[in-house]
């Protein structure tokens, strides 16, 4: 594994693995989200995040001769599962990214944690708006979880070494066996 995407719905622990697993690699970690989400929470249009996130790959490349990718944007897709060798999917019950999603965004609230470009989170979105990231995790996470595997079946795709977990302890076990 050099160039490794993890996804799957918010919650799951992407971005924490993906560093993780920069770490072990030594390779760049490059987290979409911080592409995509500029100040005030405006969305990256899909044109341009295709060109930041293949410049962000070419320099992981060219700095340490790999990376790991966390999100789960469509319109990057192409190019990141297209120069992946290895995409690993974090399928996890809804109780169980519900619950982290819930956990993380009061945390990141009451701290006042800058997550990108400057946004913070804010409650008053997340619990009382259409915006709301409950809301997204609630109507994505089974879309997900169907969409996911076809797409890795995918013949453009089967170049990839695919893992799909579906609890935290599984992962935990594989990390622990060395993450082969």
């Amino acid at each position: 594994m050099r160039r490794v995407v993890v996804v799957g719905t918010s919650g799951a622990g992407k971005t924490t693995l993906a560093r993780e697993l920069a770490r072990r690699l030594n390779v760049r970690h490059v987290e979409l989200d911080a592409i995509h989400w500029k100040p005030n929470w405006t969305s990256t249009p899909s044109d341009q995040m295709i060109v930041e996130v293949s410049a962000a790959l070419d320099a992981a490349d060219a700095d340490t001769g790999g990376w790991t990718v966390c999100g789960h944007y469509g319109q990057v897709r192409q190019v990141t599962w297209g120069r992946a060798d290895t995409v690993i999917f974090l399928d996890y019950p809804m109780r169980v990214v519900f619950t982290r999603v819930f956990a993380r965004t009061l945390r990141r609230w009451w701290r006042q944690e800058e997550l990108w470009n400057g946004n913070r989170e804010r409650l008053r979105d997340n619990f009382f708006s259409k915006e709301s990231l409950f809301l997204w995790v609630i109507s994505t996470w089974r879309i997900r979880r169907r969409t996911t595997p076809r797409l890795l079946r995918d013949p453009q795709f089967a170049h990839l070494r695919t893992y799909r977990f579906r609890t935290p302890r599984h992962l935990e076990r594989w990390l622990n066996a060395g993450a082969q």
